[in-house]
């Protein structure tokens, strides 16, 4: 079971991080440009997390420093698309999008292209038709899910200013 601690890490890692990407973007104070310095930090922060950490641990583990170049290739792509996600996170704030509603989209589709692509690069021994309903319901109970969600989602807060005046009226009328 040590895979589901991992896998409910990156849950939540991935949970928060348009959340956080969305406050490092508003906390660069730039409105034309914030997005890409914000996404310069991740990219420092993948180079801490995904380049250090990993030659350490290479290193530490008495690792072989072969690397085949469908693996590095393979690797890459993923990084590319990993990144360029991540960069189109940033463009959807930009463009207007409220982070409960794009990550909602985000996270709820990208388990719909999941499946999607495994299945054509792995396709199923019995063929498309083997696969069971409870597979497409649950890609419709995302899709469905994800726009319920993005639909009824709760909105902000009322601002503090009025409920500052609010209260400093209540007060007036009570003396």
């Amino acid at each position: 079971m040590t895979w589901l601690v991992f896998a409910l890490l990156t849950v939540i890692t991935w949970g928060v991080y348009g959340v956080f990407l969305h406050s490092g973007q508003l906390g660069m104070h730039d409105v034309v440009n914030g997005r890409y310095k914000a996404f310069l930090f991740v990219g420092i922060a993948y180079f801490l997390v995904a380049i250090i950490g990993p030659i350490l641990l290479l290193a530490l583990s008495g690792a072989n420093w072969s690397f085949p170049v469908r693996g590095m290739v393979w690797s890459l792509i993923a990084g590319t698309v990993g990144a360029i996600g991540a960069l189109g996170v940033l463009l959807a704030f930009g463009a207007g999008g409220k982070p409960p509603v794009v990550m909602t989209i985000i996270f709820a589709g990208a388990p719909i292209v999941n499946a999607i692509v495994a299945l054509l690069q792995h396709p199923p021994a019995g063929g498309w038709g083997s696969i069971r309903a409870p597979f497409w319901l649950g890609i419709f109970l995302a899709i469905t899910g994800a726009a319920l969600v993005t639909k009824f989602k709760p909105g902000p807060p009322a601002p503090k200013t009025s409920q500052a005046a609010a209260a400093a009226g209540e007060a007036k009328v009570v003396h």
